[in-house]
């Protein structure tokens, strides 16, 4: 056989980034001979505080009709975000994780001759829907680890359908003033899709309500995720919400029965849990402060946070911290991948993780 798999796939997909994950706890104890139960995942920006009870209750209660499919207009979902957010059932689209959406999107607008603004060390699922649209990627520099917007705005062209920003970003945990990012938003040509990755919006004091543009029928369309607040990771549950009709097209690429069933009554439940939620960002709020006092006895510069993640610059020898914080049975992620080799993206845990991660440092550091 001389013709490989690669040369029959499309040109597009050899193109392709691939998106890395981070190691599982399983992987990490097999790798260094650890326990499962003595590693502390603080690398994918999960919820350390668990899920929502209320939201476990209703996935348990759920299973009892596994056979059947799930409801494939999640109808039932939809009313209830329409009641949370003050729009219309029609104006979400419910995809498997805000990741789906975002694809989808790409697969509903993008083509060839089309042109993506995004920023330069944004989260790579934007370069993965402009590469298998085929269309061209125009990443702007995020200086102070900030999006510039001006600069994004002096980067829109004809051919430019769509930019992509995160509010707050991911990975280094900034945002935009809000009243800023709305002028923004005004500013757009009508031929432009401004879409906003709002993943980590619930933790920060900065976010923006851009609905009310969305009203005034601008080219808006908005991401948000059940995976970090609520701490439903593990259902792959988000949405996103925009206009009727940029929704009602999206659902003619979605596949049928997309989100699984217990994901839906999880997601319902998670939204009236608000004791939990108030939870998750009491914890999330001591958690920044005791990073933050670690990080400075221990002479590390980092970013301020309007997320449940803190970006910390740990020096030249980044690679090798990351490998003894593994060995010492702490999982966090390395920015290489991000062009910020110096740096790791670290998740806020509970008291016990960032005194446990605080002291792994430091053994590391002083070593």
């Amino acid at each position: 056989m001389s013709i490989s798999y690669t040369e029959l796939a499309n040109a597009v997909v050899q193109k392709m980034p691939v998106y890395e994950p981070g190691k599982p706890i399983e992987y990490v104890a097999r790798e260094f001979g650890l326990e499962p139960d003595s590693i502390e995942k603080m690398a994918s920006n999960e919820n350390p505080f668990g899920a929502s009870p209320k939201a476990v209750a209703a996935a348990q209660a759920a299973l009892a009709e596994i056979n059947m499919y799930p409801d494939g207009g999640t109808i039932l979902l939809r009313d209830r975000l329409s009641k949370f957010w003050g729009l219309a059932p029609e104006q979400f689209f419910i995809g498997n994780g805000s990741n789906e959406a975002l694809m989808i999107l790409g697969q509903t607008f993008l083509n060839p001759d089309c042109e993506v603004i995004y920023g330069e060390q944004a989260f790579v699922v934007y370069k993965i829907m402009t590469t298998l649209a085929g269309a061209k990627a125009v990443p702007v520099a995020m200086p102070n680890y900030c999006t510039d917007l001006d600069a994004m705005r002096a980067a829109v062209t004809e051919r430019t359908r769509m930019i992509i920003i995160t509010e707050p970003n991911n990975p280094q945990g900034t945002a935009s003033d809000p009243e800023a990012l709305i002028a923004f938003a005004k500013s757009l040509p009508e031929h432009v899709i401004l879409v906003v990755d709002e993943a980590y919006a619930e933790f920060s004091s900065k976010a923006a309500d851009l609905r009310p543009l969305i009203a005034e029928g601008r080219k808006i369309v908005c991401t948000r995720t059940f995976s970090k607040l609520y701490g439903l990771a593990g259902f792959r549950i988000g949405y996103m919400y925009g206009s009727s009709e940029v929704i009602g097209l999206m659902n003619r690429v979605r596949q049928p029965f997309n989100v699984n069933l217990p994901a839906q009554a999880a997601a319902m439940a998670a939204l009236d849990d608000t004791e939990f939620v108030e939870k998750t960002l009491r914890g999330n709020a001591e958690g920044i402060k005791t990073l933050y006092a670690g990080f400075e006895k221990l002479g590390l510069r980092y970013v301020p946070t309007q997320t449940n993640f803190i970006l910390v610059h740990v020096g030249p020898n980044a690679g090798t911290v990351f490998v003894e914080l593994e060995k010492r049975g702490v999982i966090v992620r390395p920015m290489k991948g991000y062009g910020m080799p110096e740096s790791l993206r670290i998740t806020v845990g509970t008291l016990a993780q960032n005194a446990k991660l605080l002291a792994a440092l430091e053994a590391i550091l002083n070593a």
